[in-house]
């Protein structure tokens, strides 16, 4: 069964489904992606490690953490060329998930390499802190930020009623970009995941939404027979 959305499903952000889908997602877009890098780069799906800390009372809980994202490098001396990251509700919400993305960024701009943002979270705060005015509202983005203008952000967005958006992934300066379908990449993991017979449509998802976009939601359901 497909997902009952045009785009992103927000309950995915489900702390029991999102690893899973992240894992799906990421593997999904590096099978899409490796088509078109054989002859000049090699990719590769690398992972992240982190512990979040809270305390509880008299005890401390933890929180292990595995986030995959996928380096794209020069096949000739193995040089960073492009990251590419998915931002997780952790990420957002956490000190330590927000320094464990933010030090991963760092180490791209240190690389002087391209850097792409994949932000399907509607919790918490975004990674990115820049200008909005005169922009559209949005839901989801995909924020790229090339090595050749580090100061400039590409922002390829989608609201919650609309498809998740294509992106152009850059790769060397001098070479063309890589035209990438997020919808598609998300319909894969999707399916791959088997995620509509674990989410539960009845009730609402456990991120919040504005009151626009819970009403849509709703009718949405309903018009999908999920409720």
């Amino acid at each position: 069964m497909p997902s009952p959305f045009p785009g992103m499903d927000p309950y995915l952000e489900d702390e029991k489904l999102w690893p899973t889908f992240q894992h799906q997602v990421v593997h999904c877009l590096y099978q899409i992606l490796l088509p078109g890098l054989m002859d000049r780069y090699r990719a590769r799906v690398g992972q992240r490690h982190y512990v979040n800390e809270q305390a509880l009372f008299t005890s401390v809980m933890r929180e292990e953490h595995h986030e995959q994202f996928i380096e794209i490098r020069q096949r000739s001396d193995g040089k960073l060329i492009t990251l590419v990251d998915l931002v997780s509700p952790a990420n957002k919400t956490t000190p330590g998930g927000r320094q464990a993305y933010l030090d991963k960024r760092r180490e791209g701009r240190a690389s002087n390499s391209n850097l792409v943002e994949i932000d399907l979270v509607l919790q918490g705060q975004p990674m990115l802190d820049y200008a909005r005015e005169g922009l559209p509202e949005w839901d989801y983005a995909v924020t790229v930020t090339r090595s050749t203008q580090p100061e400039r952000y590409e922002i390829y967005t989608a609201t919650m009623e609309k498809r998740l958006p294509r992106f152009r992934l850059p790769l060397a300066a001098d070479d063309r970009d890589t035209v990438v379908d997020l919808q598609a990449a998300f319909v894969r993991a999707f399916d791959q995941g088997n995620f509509a017979e674990a989410i539960d449509y009845e009730n609402d998802p456990s991120t919040r939404l504005t009151e626009a976009n819970k009403k849509w939601l709703d009718e949405r359901l309903r018009a999908a027979k999920c409720r």
